[in-house]
């Protein structure tokens, strides 16, 4: 299977690491905004990251792709049987992928990804407003983290997966887990981290972030 996009993104990052925790191995390939690759287009039309090829069956989007491979892939389940516990799986995942991104990558896309990756401009009142909106944001994650375990009754799953991933894309723009200001979302964080199947994502984020953007490869 190929994994089109960086782990810098945070999308793509809950991907590889649902790869990591149902065992599926995957080849990285380059893709993303302005491409013209024909193999990465076809998987993902608009451009947008990531997207797998699974011998040849094309995906893009991080939440359909996690469907996909739950499907493919049901054990260990990381989309729960329980209606109620499905729900709040389904809405920690819309929440992280809307919600929190759409602040989020404000900071990130204005501050890093354009100016420094795709030689564009940042907007910096942009990131100004992300960072504005992320106090309410973390404040509600602080509220509903539990002091063990995980975000939905049952067991990890998606959600911890989608919520810790943008935490970690947060980390390389000084907006990370805050132990201080909010000590039950900085538990958790630590506890979705320590995951084999993140710990392999990490060692791989690592050496392409020292690549690419070497002085936040440290972050």
């Amino acid at each position: 299977m190929k994994l089109y996009g960086g782990l810098l993104s945070p999308f793509v990052r809950k991907v590889a690491v649902v790869l990591g925790e149902k065992g599926v191995d995957y080849t990285p390939a380059r893709g993303g905004p302005g491409s013209t690759d024909p193999e990465f287009l076809a998987a993902s039309p608009f451009a947008k990251i990531p997207a797998i090829d699974d011998e040849g069956f094309t995906l893009a989007d991080s939440s359909a792709i996690v469907h996909y491979l739950e499907a493919k892939y049901p054990d260990p389940a990381l989309i729960p049987a329980d209606p109620k516990s499905c729900g709040m799986a389904v809405w920690f995942d819309e929440f992280g992928d809307t919600i929190f991104a759409a602040s989020g990558l404000k900071i990130l896309f204005n501050r890093v990804v354009g100016p420094r990756l795709l030689g564009k401009p940042g907007n910096e009142a942009l990131a100004l407003e992300g960072e504005a909106e992320l106090p309410r944001i973390f404040d509600y994650i602080e509220s509903v983290v539990p002091d063990d375990g995980w975000l939905v009754e049952g067991g990890f799953s998606i959600a911890d997966i989608t919520i810790a991933s943008m935490l970690c894309t947060l980390t390389y723009v000084g907006h990370g887990p805050n132990s201080h200001s909010y000590p039950r979302t900085a538990a958790w964080h630590a506890r979705v981290t320590a995951r084999p199947s993140w710990q392999a994502v990490a060692v791989k984020e690592a050496s392409l972030m020292q690549r690419i953007l070497p002085d936040l490869a440290t972050a």
